[in-house]
């Protein structure tokens, strides 16, 4: 389950790549096609992530913030293609994703025993 979330958020990662530089080229057509197939990631991360929580005896404060965090940076790479499809400044957006993307590794491959940093 870990390692299916995991390849989830990459692939995740990748695709929000892509539809950045399908947008920029100005291909729109394909920047759609996958900006939907991004969706359809986002309910597969969603999936194993609340199947990782049910596998825990005791949920604590670390993995409801790496749920909340989790859930931020699905929100910013929404807002941040709506946002350059309209041509508009996403710097703040930017900087919230970096310093998302930093809690959300620190707390899954560190703080949390659940990882694939530590075997079960």
């Amino acid at each position: 389950m870990i390692h299916g979330h995991v390849t989830a958020w990459a692939l995740a990662l990748i695709l929000f790549v892509i539809a950045l530089f399908l947008q920029k080229g100005g291909k729109d057509k394909g920047a759609k096609i996958v900006k939907m197939i991004l969706r359809v990631v986002y309910l597969l991360i969603i999936g194993t992530g609340l199947g990782l929580i049910f596998m825990v005896s005791h949920i604590d404060v670390w993995y409801i913030l790496k749920m909340v965090v989790g859930l931020w940076i699905i929100g910013l790479f929404e807002i941040i293609l709506g946002k350059s499809a309209a041509n508009r400044k996403t710097n703040i957006l930017w900087i919230q994703f970096v310093v998302a993307w930093i809690l959300v590794l620190y707390l899954g491959f560190h703080k949390l025993p659940m990882s694939i940093m530590y075997p079960q």
